[in-house]
C-alpha cells in the first residue's frame, strides 16, 4: 500500500506548536497563546539572538525502520535535547552502509520519527561512502540515491534519502520581521575568524511561529570557517543590511 509522506515542515510546525501548547496553553480557536509581553522564542534583550549550530551527519527513520533497526517495539530514545523545542538526538545510532561495502558506523538517529528515512552527509562523508549525495533542502528526497542502514536487530535497504543537507535558518516568524525575509526566501552568512572569515550564501530561511534563531551548517562547512574560533557571525537578507551577534 502506498502512504504518502508527510512534508518535513508540516511536522515540526506540528511539533513545535505542541511544545508551545504545553508551556503556554491554548487559545480557543486552538491557537498557541503566548503569555502577555512574553519574547518570541529565543531572544534576548528585547531582539534575536542567532546561533550558528555544525549539524554533523545524521539521520531520520520512520516508525517502521526504528522497530526494523533496533527491534519490535522499538521507540527512539531521547539522549540530548536539540536546541529547537522538540527535538532531540537520540540514544540508538545505525550503520550506514554505500557501495562496495564502504560504511560509517555510529551514525546519530535523530528524532522525532518522520514520514520518510533520511541521511544526511557533508561532502566528505558522501566521498567516503562513495556515494554521490546531491545538496537538498531536507525532506526533499525525490531521485536522490539510497543506502543500506544496519543496526543490531536488522537492516533496512533505502531506495531513495541521502543527501548532503543545504545550509538553511530557523526563525520564527517575529525573526523574519526583524530580517525582513519570510520562509522559503534566501539569506547569507558571515563568519568573522581570525585565519579564514567565510560567507557563506543561499542560506534558506524556514519559519514557523515557535522556532528559535539558528543557523545549520555541515561539518565541512564549519572547519571550512573555523567556526570555533569565530568572533562574530553575520546574518543578513540578500542584499540588505545586516544584523550580528557575537559567536
Amino acid at each position: 500500500m502506498h502512504h504518502a509522506s508527510i512534508d518535513r515542515s508540516h511536522i515540526e510546525h506540528l511539533v513545535r506548536s505542541a511544545i508551545r501548547a504545553s508551556m503556554n496553553g491554548h487559545a480557543s480557536n486552538g491557537t498557541t497563546a503566548a503569555p502577555a509581553g512574553a519574547s518570541p522564542p529565543g531572544w534576548v534583550d528585547g531582539k534575536p539572538n542567532l546561533r550558528v549550530s555544525i549539524s554533523a551527519r545524521h539521520c531520520h527513520l520512520t516508525d517502521q525502520h526504528v522497530e526494523t533497526l533496533f527491534g519490535r517495539g522499538s521507540v527512539l530514545e531521547p539522549d540530548k535535547d536539540l536546541y529547537q523545542d522538540g527535538f532531540y538526538a537520540a540514544k540508538q545510532t545505525v550503520m550506514v552502509v554505500g557501495p562496495r561495502r564502504r560504511m560509517l558506523p555510529n551514525v546519530r538517529v535523530l528524532g522525532p520519527t518522520r514520514g520518510d528515512s533520511q541521511v544526511e552527509l557533508a561532502l566528505t562523508d558522501s566521498i567516503s561512502l562513495g556515494i554521490d549525495a546531491p545538496v537538498r533542502h531536507s525532506g526533499k528526497i525525490e531521485n536522490t540515491p539510497g543506502c543500506v542502514l544496519v543496526g543490531p536487530a536488522g537492516t533496512v535497504q533505502l531506495d531513495r534519502g541521502v543527501i548532503r543537507a543545504a545550509r538553511h535558518v530557523h526563525m520564527n516568524f517575529a525573526d523574519a520581521d526583524f530580517y525582513g525575509v519570510e520562509n522559503g526566501d534566501m539569506m547569507q552568512l558571515q563568519i568573522i575568524s581570525p585565519d579564514c572569515s567565510v560567507t557563506f550564501e543561499d542560506v534558506l530561511v524556514r519559519a514557523d511561529e515557535a522556532a528559535k534563531l539558528e543557523v545549520h551548517i555541515d561539518t565541512d562547512e564549519g572547519n571550512a570557517c573555523h567556526l570555533d574560533a569565530a568572533t562574530d557571525v553575520i546574518l543578513k537578507k540578500n542584499g540588505c543590511g545586516c544584523a550580528s551577534t557575537k559567536h
